[in-house]
């Protein structure tokens, strides 16, 4: 019998991770980044690369979206959606650990 892994929600509070299966990684042959995991990998584009990047266990969601705000002169509120979206689908292929 399969077991049924339940959805995980990330909110705010969340302090998301990388999962020890997934890193990121410098591809010199290509000059970009990339995420690995096994027999997958993904091309990330500079936000998306600047928010996992701050996926360390350590900092709150809302602190990830507060320094991605200032850090790209937006309001908290319009990136919010958007950051949440990410790490939400992001976990649910288990690449993110909420």
């Amino acid at each position: 019998m399969t077991a049924l892994r339940q959805r995980v929600i990330v909110t705010r509070q969340a302090r998301p991770s990388l999962p020890k299966h997934v890193r990121i990684h410098f591809d010199p042959v290509r000059q970009a980044y990339a995420v690995l995991s096994p027999e997958r990998v993904f091309w990330p584009n500079e936000i998306s690369l600047d928010i996992l990047r701050r996926c360390d266990g350590h900092s709150e969601v809302g602190r990830i979206i507060a320094d991605l705000a200032v850090e790209y002169g937006a309001a908290e509120e319009e990136i919010a959606p958007d950051v949440l979206e990410f790490l939400q689908e992001w976990s649910d292929r288990l690449l993110v650990k909420p």
